[in-house]
């Protein structure tokens, strides 16, 4: 008998009473009896699902008790259900949802102050904390990303930083937009909220900015816009100006090496966890994503905000069709309604592209058992616990607001993440069922992986296993616990896997929106 004939009952999971499909949660073949009474017709490969009644062509598909398709073809209980018998029929740029706005807020219930979590941090001269502590070299166009680069490794090779211990490191954020660009609207807007929001995180304890000098993003005007000046912490310079590559290169490392002592003298200190912005992000999503990693996310996130932190959710196209239930949790309508112009937003985006919002599921998604942008959007959404919703940001604005907030990117996971540090986080969570990889400097990434057989073939890049939830062995609240732990001790200094292995220095990725001329 084959294991997975072994105990079927233990094998599949309902996650809704309204459902009518189950998840596998391993490889059933055919013919498996399942606890749910029904024997399957074709095998189901594990995170894929199969119906438990009948369902006829052209009715709803639901999962998490919502519909996340439609049957194409009658399908018989027992049938496996994916995209070549389901699909978004008559929901495809047409799907009416019930915002029911602020009709499902709960007061958060936060931990009374003397209980609450710390962390060691750094706590910043404006008042701000992180979690790292590093020098950022970052340039205003994609013609300046190669001298940024040498400056970088010239630091970094010299071995002046074993000096300065304090110092995480010197990093390059290079980019390939700046120029070609119109120099006002959207594209120009997100670009200079960006760049900015990367000086000001927190992580970093001083930047360097570096252009060519002729480009479109003018450092000058963005200095303008937000008041700075150049100082201990900041300093810019362009290669024109400068004499040329050789010589802005030399004079890049100078001033690196002038702000390196000053960067230095920060020291960790006791914070309280209300000062940490968790971004929280998914790729490489499957069918066990909405199960386990997401909403254990979504306990920790709770968890934090219940400390008077904050947490960012993002993807807009990966909410699709779960914002009514995100709707509901906004503490006005006012915010509400900001994400529903933001989908609409996107509607309207990929319309004018040529594609549709159901373009999003990858080939990877589909392979771990995702067939809708609606299925996975459940389980995207999940990863925001049930906190109200007290703000809606758009790409790569300051988030000043406690609490959960949801800010408007792409699903692209390093472009959504870079947007999220603009805004302030100062560290991550990335969920992932297909195995990402991944890292995010100048904010640690932690990896959750949503089920066993992943954590155990990629075990060096997952800082923990999720799949323990269907394995029986944790609930998705222990989970939760052990992701808030992880989330404190990673901001107090321990090491991620992804910075382990020396991930991000190329996963700085600014949104780019409008035409390339």
């Amino acid at each position: 008998m084959s294991e997975t004939m072994t105990r079927p009952e233990a094998r599949t999971l309902v996650l809704n009473g309204a459902d009518n499909v189950a998840v596998a949660l391993a490889n059933l073949d055919v013919g498996t009896e399942t606890r749910e009474g029904v024997r399957l017709g074709k095998r189901v490969p594990k995170g894929h699902k199969f119906t438990i009644v009948p369902v006829s062509a052209g009715q709803p598909i639901m999962k998490f008790g919502q519909i996340i398709g439609f049957a194409t073809m009658d399908l018989p209980a027992g049938e496996w259900v994916h995209e070549h018998n389901c699909d978004m029929g008559p929901l495809a740029g047409a799907f009416e949802r019930d915002y029911d706005f602020c009709a499902g807020v709960t007061p958060t219930q936060f931990v009374p102050e003397a209980e609450r979590a710390t962390f060691q941090g750094y706590r910043r001269a404006n008042g701000k904390v992180g979690t790292r502590n590093y020098v950022g070299i970052l340039t205003s166009v994609n013609c300046s990303a190669t001298v940024a680069k040498f400056m970088a490794e010239a630091i970094n090779r010299s071995g002046i930083l074993d000096d300065y211990p304090e110092i995480d490191g010197v990093v390059p954020f290079v980019h390939g937009t700046g120029c070609g660009m119109a120099g006002t609207g959207e594209g120009f807007d997100i670009l200079k909220r960006t760049q900015w929001g990367y000086a000001s995180n927190p992580n970093l304890a001083s930047a360097l900015l570096v252009g060519l000098g002729c480009e479109v993003f003018q450092i000058g005007r963005m200095k303008e816009i937000y008041g700075i000046e150049d100082g201990e912490n900041f300093q810019t310079m362009t290669i024109q100006e400068s004499g040329g590559t050789a010589r802005i290169i030399e004079w890049g490392v100078e001033r690196i090496k002038e702000m390196l002592p000053a960067a230095a003298k920060a020291r960790r200190e006791t914070i309280p966890a209300s000062e940490l912005t968790l971004a929280l992000q998914c790729g490489g999503s499957d069918g066990y994503s909405g199960i386990t990693a997401n909403p254990a996310l979504g306990v920790a996130a709770d968890m934090l905000v219940a400390q008077g932190g904050t947490a960012i959710l993002s993807e807009t196209p990966e909410i699709y069709g779960a914002e009514h239930l995100l709707t509901r949790r906004a503490v006005s309508r006012e915010v509400g309604e900001k994400l529903i112009e933001r989908i609409h937003w996107w509607e309207d985006y990929t319309a004018r592209n040529h594609g549709e919002m159901n373009n999003n599921p990858s080939p990877g998604n589909k392979l771990g058992g995702l067939t809708t942008i609606l299925e996975k959007s459940l389980g995207a959404a999940a990863k925001g616990g049930m906190s109200p919703m007290t703000a809606v940001y758009e790409y790569a604005e300051p988030v000043r607001e406690k609490g959960f907030v949801f800010m408007d990117t792409p699903g692209f996971d390093p472009v959504s993440a870079t947007g999220q540090v603009a805004g302030g986080a100062n560290i991550l969570c990335f969920t992932t069922g297909r195995g990402s990889a991944y890292g995010c400097k100048p904010v640690p990434s932690i990896k959750l992986a949503t089920n066993s057989d992943l954590y155990r073939r990629m075990t060096g890049d997952m800082d923990i296993n999720c799949g323990d939830i269907v394995d029986g062995t944790m609930t998705v609240e222990e989970k939760g616990q052990e992701i808030f732990q992880t989330i404190l001790r990673i901001a107090s200094g321990e090491k991620s896997k992804s910075e382990a292995l020396g991930y991000g220095d190329n996963e700085f990725v600014p949104w780019q929106v409008g035409a390339v001329m």
